[in-house]
């Protein structure tokens, strides 16, 4: 340990999913968390929107579900794509177990401030907005603490690694990346679309495109899935050309595309598959995206991250409330969340050859038998509900909380 006394027990670079649920957790064990957001606010359009079942379940463990409830969402109790024109439901919430019989639709950006606000609640959390943290303090081999871009340097016990997929700390850190490859990339926009009483999410795969449309009420966010390299491609045969594709594939699109006015109402998202092979060394942790970035196949990318934030805190946080040297138990973490993290990245990627290439290549002009299969017998569908609603090996809140 550092002989330097520590500003905090914990600092926490990054104020995503992963980062705040680790910082309401750790701050409600009764330890000293500063929590580092490198903007001014959580509102960012790319963000996701899907809070899964096992989340869910999670805040009514934490007895804050009916609070987080009160927060704008829509509710999405089934999955479905529209195929060739034609409608599937594939999987059915509503007979998985406990209060999270849905999905929350909810804008990433009220679920971060929502969670922002439970843990300021506790007076040994501190959120500090247009911090970045950008490098790290090494104390004779053992990480104890970042230093931020104004060149203010924060000392913790542990280092939390939760910056995303494009950290610039586990670079420091020199973990170790291992890239799995993802041959997409996503268009992201909006289209305005007429409010309607039910959510009106859906995927849609037809003439050669796969575009995605998440109702956020007045508006469609849109992903437009492409082939990894072929932006540039898509850009010079005109907007007019990119309109006509998308509304064509998504017909719910057509009465609004006509908004998208020029290249700047469409942002190029490049999509990552990767994973670290080590997500710790002394005094330091990575979690969510900056240990394991998703592709945005299923939306699970929020629930997996602050799984990893609960797993942290359930093998952490007790420890470390007594003054124990977290670092002996840092691996334990990774061990934890492994499986899962394999499991939902190797579905992904069977998703990117299997569906999504033959999709983009033209080769799906009808649905294929397991999606027929899953829409004529609903039975069938509590499989993919439980896989993608509740993932694998899902946590349980254990972390401790102090009075």
């Amino acid at each position: 340990m550092t002989q330097t006394a520590p500003d905090a027990d914990i600092v926490i670079a990054g104020g995503g999913p992963a980062g705040m649920m680790a910082g309401l957790l750790f701050a409600r064990a009764g330890l000293r968390t500063i929590a580092l957001e490198k903007h001014g606010d959580f509102l960012r359009d790319f963000r996701g929107d899907t809070v899964h079942p096992s989340t869910l379940d999670l805040f009514d463990e934490l007895g804050l579900l009916d609070a987080l409830l009160e927060q704008p969402h829509d509710r999405v109790e089934d999955v479905g794509a529209v195929i060739a024109g034609t409608s599937y439901r594939v999987a059915d919430f509503r007979h998985l177990p406990g209060r999270g019989k849905f999905i929350a639709m909810m804008p990433q950006w009220d679920f971060l401030n929502f969670v922002a606000a439970q843990a300021q609640r506790y007076s040994g959390f501190e959120l500090r907005m247009n911090v970045e943290a950008i490098g790290l303090i090494d104390d004779g081999g053992r990480i104890a603490g970042v230093t931020t871009a104004s060149g203010e340097t924060i000392r913790a016990r542990l280092t939390l690694i939760a910056d995303g997929r494009t950290s610039k700390l586990r670079a420091a850190a020199g973990l170790p990346l291992e890239d799995l490859g993802a041959p997409i990339d996503v268009f992201w926009f909006r289209v305005p679309k007429a409010p309607t009483d039910g959510n009106a999410t859906r995927g849609y795969i037809a003439s050669g495109e796969m575009v995605v449309a998440i109702d956020r009420g007045a508006y469609f966010q849109c992903a437009r899935v492409i082939g990894k390299g072929s932006a540039e491609r898509i850009r010079a045969r005109g907007l007019p050309a990119f309109r006509e594709a998308v509304s064509r594939a998504a017909p719910v699109t057509a009465a609004g595309i006509g908004a998208l006015r020029d290249w700047d109402d469409i942002k190029l998202l490049s999509v990552s598959l990767d994973r670290l092979t080590r997500w710790s060394r002394p005094g330091l942790l990575a979690i969510g995206d900056a240990a394991h970035a998703m592709s945005p196949v299923g939306g699970v990318g929020i629930n997996l991250a602050v799984q990893d934030a609960v797993a942290a805190a359930n093998i952490l946080a007790a420890a470390m409330a007594r003054g124990d040297d977290p670092d002996p138990l840092l691996p334990r973490i990774r061990a934890r969340r492994m499986l899962a993290v394999r499991v939902i990245q190797g579905l992904q990627r069977a998703v990117h050859r299997r569906v999504i290439g033959a999709a983009l290549g033209g080769r799906v002009d009808s649905a294929p038998w397991p999606v027929r299969l899953l829409d004529r017998i609903p039975l069938l569908q509590r499989i993919p509900a439980r896989v993608l609603g509740l993932g694998v090996r899902r946590e349980h809140i254990r972390s401790p909380a102090a009075r």
